[in-house]
């Protein structure tokens, strides 16, 4: 037997010289001659049984980048120029860093010069980048990793406040998502139509349509209607073809609505006192003086709705038809809204949802009253959206004629009394009462008086703002005062002759 030094050596095979073979390679075998170099010869395919020179797990323990990583990135997010991210090329560290997209929407990478990533996702610019790279390194295996995301350049139109182009940056790792850009626009208006909530994105050569119900998110919190947004991204909120009173106090106080407790400018026509353009504000509203614009008193802690409007406008006036008030919207598709509010069911059923919430440019319009019993005058007389006091005049033969402040809807026989009754010179059975109509005409007429009557058109009519009570004399006050007219003359000669003796009188 030959000694153990001059044995030969048995054949030793690849998976053993692999096994045996240090792990980082030479850079003699990372790199191959290019197809364009006089020596280039065909790669050698590697058999079957020979393991691949660059394998490694997708991701490896403890190589991370230098720099912080986002908690999560959407496998559809797709670069474009501003984001940061890191390449890493396995055991080419020479190739490895962090770099930004640019302008162009491309890489400016080590041996392989500019590689086109705009539109491309995480995945795809790994591929591109590993196929570049192959034509100098054996089957490379390339991560990308975003770092920072740049600011996301977002469009939103329909029922927003402020509708345009937005630039969105990530919060921390978040993605801005919808609600975010809603806020951000100033809010959706109370025409919104939540449930129909669009995002349009372009996915490739076609755009993708996500249908977005925002009102589940409200009702139930349903996070998954609230979605990331992509750069491109365009979000369209529609124009809700009714408008349900139930669901406006709702919409006022989601997080992504328009501010409601700003002051709006509105126009208030039909039967107020002071019909026009007013800027209504959410504070707690007063009405004064028939026909006086009224204000608002302490904090705009509250949202400005048809009642406050109508405060501002100097109350409504004794024929309003508070049961058929509209509000008409303009909305931004260029269509007209009308919601119709009762504010009768406000007074008795203490039905909030009549008092409608506005918004900047609404319009009301108050019609008039065909018909109304007295009961019901006096029961709108009292609510706060009626002006606190009317001004009448009554003049005459009463004991404090002159203007007085009754509160809105008296009857004749309160305002007389007011102003302390009949004189004793007064003719108690009928006085004249004279009103100033709308259209700048003036009516007068001889109303029995009767103070046992209740309201009625007839004997006790219901007084509105500005109208003048005559209270005459009576017969024997005006025979009176005739027969004094004829003797002021006799009584004006006596007292001339009368004058020596009064002036013998001084020297007595």
């Amino acid at each position: 037997m030959l000694p153990y030094a001059t044995r030969p050596l048995a054949p030793i095979s690849l998976a053993v010289l692999m096994a045996i073979a240090p792990t980082a390679p030479t850079l003699a075998q990372l790199i191959q001659p290019t197809a364009d170099s006089p020596a280039a010869s065909p790669p050698t395919p590697l058999p079957s049984q020979q393991i691949p020179l660059l394998t490694a797990p997708r991701r490896l323990p403890g190589a991370q980048p230098t720099s912080p990583l986002p908690a999560a990135v959407p496998t559809t997010y797709t670069l474009g120029a501003g984001d940061r991210i890191h390449v890493d090329v396995f055991r080419v560290p020479g190739y490895s860093g962090e770099r930004e997209v640019l302008v162009n929407g491309t890489l400016n990478l080590p041996m392989v010069g500019s590689i086109a990533v705009q539109n491309l996702t995480l995945e795809q610019a790994e591929a591109a980048i590993s196929a570049a790279y192959s034509r100098f390194l054996r089957r490379p295996i390339v991560t990308v990793t975003l770092l920072a995301a740049r600011p996301l350049q977002v469009g939103i139109a329909g029922e927003i406040t402020r509708p345009g182009s937005y630039s969105l940056t990530l919060q921390g790792s978040q993605f801005p998502t919808v609600t975010r850009l809603l806020q951000t626009a100033g809010g959706v208006t109370q025409a919104a139509d939540l449930r129909r909530a669009q995002i349009r994105r372009l996915v490739g050569n076609r755009t993708q349509v996500i249908n977005v119900d925002l009102w589940a998110l409200i009702q139930n919190g349903d996070l998954r209607n609230d979605v990331s947004l992509r750069d491109g991204d365009t979000v369209f909120i529609p124009t809700a073809e009714r408008i349900d009173l139930a669901e406006a106090p709702q919409i006022a106080a989601a997080s992504f609505a328009a501010t409601v407790n700003q002051p709006v400018n509105v126009a208030v026509a039909g039967e107020v006192f002071r019909p026009g353009p007013y800027t209504v504000s959410g504070g707690t509203a007063r009405t004064g003086e028939a026909g006086v614009p009224g204000g608002s008193a302490g904090s705009s802690n509250n949202v400005p709705t048809v009642t406050r409007a109508i405060q501002m406008a100097g109350g409504i006036k004794p024929m309003a038809d508070i049961r058929r008030i509209q509000v008409r919207r303009l909305t931004r598709s260029g269509t007209e809204q009308i919601l119709q509010a009762n504010l009768w069911d406000l007074l008795q059923k203490g039905d909030l949802r009549q008092d409608v919430i506005l918004q900047e440019g609404d319009t009301i319009l108050i019609p008039t009253a065909t018909e109304m019993t007295p009961e019901e005058s006096a029961q709108i007389a009292a609510a706060s959206f009626s002006p606190s006091v009317i001004r009448v005049n009554v003049v005459g033969e009463v004991n404090r004629p002159g203007a007085i402040e009754l509160p809105p809807n008296v009857p004749m026989n309160q305002a007389i009394l007011a102003a302390g009754g009949f004189n004793t010179r007064a003719r108690r059975s009928s006085v004249r009462l004279i009103r100033v109509n709308p259209n700048g005409t003036v009516t007068q007429r001889r109303i029995e008086v009767d103070f046992a009557q209740n309201v009625n058109d007839a004997n006790n009519p219901t007084l509105y703002n500005n109208d003048v009570i005559v209270v005459g004399r009576s017969d024997i006050a005006s025979a009176g005062d005739a027969l004094g007219n004829l003797l002021r003359p006799v009584s004006g000669i006596l007292s001339i002759l009368n004058l020596p003796f009064r002036i013998f009188n001084l020297f007595d």
